[in-house]
């Protein structure tokens, strides 16, 4: 994950205090809810410029920075792939 991900997704939990976010960190464990999830994913799309599609708009997504990072790389991956 790219730091500039971890400092964006600190702002939407909590309870994650001073502690290092991982793949494996639990979102919704550290303070991550409903209302948050949506701030986020507009943060993220403003951020680095893309739009989750509603397929990734699910559950697991945000279940671990490590699901929301992956789901943002693919769609950022997709989006830099020439049209063809």
């Amino acid at each position: 994950m790219e730091s500039e991900f971890t400092v964006l997704l600190r702002r939407f939990l909590p309870f994650a205090g001073v502690q290092e976010l991982t793949g494996e960190s639990r979102l919704f464990d550290l303070g991550l809810d409903s209302m948050q999830s949506v701030e986020l994913l507009f943060a993220i799309e403003d951020t680095y410029g893309v739009e989750l599609p509603p397929e990734l708009l699910v559950d697991a997504t945000f279940e671990t920075a490590g699901a929301l990072w992956r789901a943002v790389s693919r769609v950022r991956e997709a989006a830099a792939e020439p049209a063809s």
